[in-house]
């Protein structure tokens, strides 16, 4: 195989010895002596939750207390086991030392551990316990086990094997004047103690991983209750809503021939009822099929633009609205979200008008501008006398264009106007694109 000159192909024996010693530089030097404050129990938790007041306060310092007892224990031996002169105070504060650095610097406890074991050990009688004596022992154990519930298991192994090593290499070399050698006691309890730490690790994750897979099937359950609500709210609306709308649109075709000679200005009137009617059955089955299941397809009939806006104006003053339409800037073909939201945006704002203002003459402004589309759907007073009286709505109309504008990053505001009637005033940005970027 051809080599590539510069690089040189190391083999898998290198590569897994680099990675070793790569995991070993990450876990015990790199940021050994970082700050990682020993966090406080939780006050909801099995040990804090069934107790009140300040003993509830107190309970959460559990784990800090536990490890100040361990130091002050590796104190005590020291002090029981060691001749009381000078030395004992040093080693007393060695054996306490690494232990209280456990509160906020868990991996530079175990580095003090090690260098304080070798030198408590020369201070002690040499036929006492070798390597460890009886404090250090104490305290090389607490560090171990604070230290595996805090870190990570590969993070613990480097521990254990450096402390193999340490204890192996002082009993093979150093052990033989010593009639006590407490290396294999050290490594048996403190493997022990680090395989339940493990085994309560994997079950903490394992309950971790259960609690989420049970949120998360949760979380489906619901969103499949949802769709079914949705389903049935659909089926119902369609039963209810296009019944009536289908008999509306029937009896309005059926009702020019139950008059003799009717006016022609009521077949026109009865023609739009039913075509009004038609249209609002097909744009109800549409809806509704988006509401009935998350994989609907929407039709291949287009949507309505602003181009279409001239047959809903027509519409419109067939119900009795005269409305104007007022065109300003160069008309050009804007971005179809930008085409639909427009002419629905109308479209509320007159039915808001019929509602609200019946006999009331309105104006749609139209004006493309450079940076976007301006409406302007404004109504005159409600005269004082009038044969149709305002139907209040539930202000659903204004929430909806509300959301159409914010959807497209625009701006409206919606209020009366200064001679009373009410105005919808709506802007909606069009990026502008230039011919290098199309």
């Amino acid at each position: 195989m051809p080599t590539v000159r510069g690089t040189a192909r190391q083999s898998p024996e290198l590569q897994m010895a680099a990675g070793v010693l790569r995991g070993l530089w990450q876990d015990l030097f790199r940021d050994a002596f970082a700050y990682r404050p020993l966090p406080r129990l939780r006050a909801e938790g099995p040990l804090a939750g069934p107790l009140t007041g300040r003993a509830r306060q107190y309970a959460t310092w559990t784990p800090h207390a536990l490890v100040v007892a361990a130091a002050a224990l590796a104190v005590f031996s020291t002090w029981k086991t060691q001749d009381h002169d000078s030395s004992v105070l040093l080693s007393a504060a060695l054996v306490a030392v690494p232990v209280l650095l456990l509160l906020v610097r868990p991996v530079g406890a175990f580095w003090a551990s090690m260098l304080a074991t070798p030198l408590t050990a020369t201070m002690t009688d040499i036929w006492n316990d070798w390597p460890w004596a009886t404090g250090s022992f104490i305290c090389h154990l607490t560090v171990l086990t604070v230290v595996a519930i805090r870190t990570d298991p590969r993070t613990v192994r480097w521990m254990w094997l450096l402390t193999a090593v340490y204890g192996l290499t002082t009993e093979l070399f150093f052990g033989a004047d010593h009639y006590a050698d407490n290396a294999a006691p050290m490594l048996a309890t403190s493997a022990v103690l680090l395989l339940v730490v493990t085994v309560w690790h994997i079950r903490r994750n394992a309950e971790w991983r259960v609690t989420a897979e049970q949120t998360q099937t949760a979380q489906e359950r619901s969103r499949r209750t949802l769709l079914e609500e949705r389903t049935t709210i659909a089926r119902e609306l369609h039963d209810v809503v296009a019944h009536h709308m289908s008999v509306v649109a029937i009896q309005a075709e059926a009702a020019p021939y139950r008059v003799e000679n009717p006016p022609p200005e009521l077949e026109k009137a009865f023609l739009t009822i039913r075509e009004n009617a038609v249209a609002a059955l097909t744009e109800l089955r549409r809806v509704l099929g988006v509401v009935r299941a998350e994989d609907y397809e929407v039709p291949d009939a287009p949507q309505p633009t602003l181009a279409d806006l001239d047959a809903l104006l027509a519409n419109v003053r067939g119900a009795g609205l005269p409305v104007e339409k007022v065109v300003t800037g160069a008309v050009r073909e804007l971005p179809q979200g930008v085409e639909l939201s427009a002419y629905r945006i109308v479209q509320e704002a007159l039915s808001n008008s019929l509602r609200h203002a019946p006999g009331a003459a309105a104006r749609v402004e139209i004006g493309y501008v450079l940076g976007g589309l301006g409406l302007r759907v404004v109504n005159d007073p409600p005269p004082q006398l009038s044969l149709v009286k305002p139907s209040p709505g539930a202000g659903h109309g204004i929430t909806g264009m509300r959301e159409r504008v914010g959807m497209l990053g625009g701006e409206m505001t919606a209020g009366p106007s200064e001679d009373g009637g009410y105005e919808v005033v709506v802007f909606l940005p069009v990026a502008l694109y230039s011919e290098d970027e199309a």
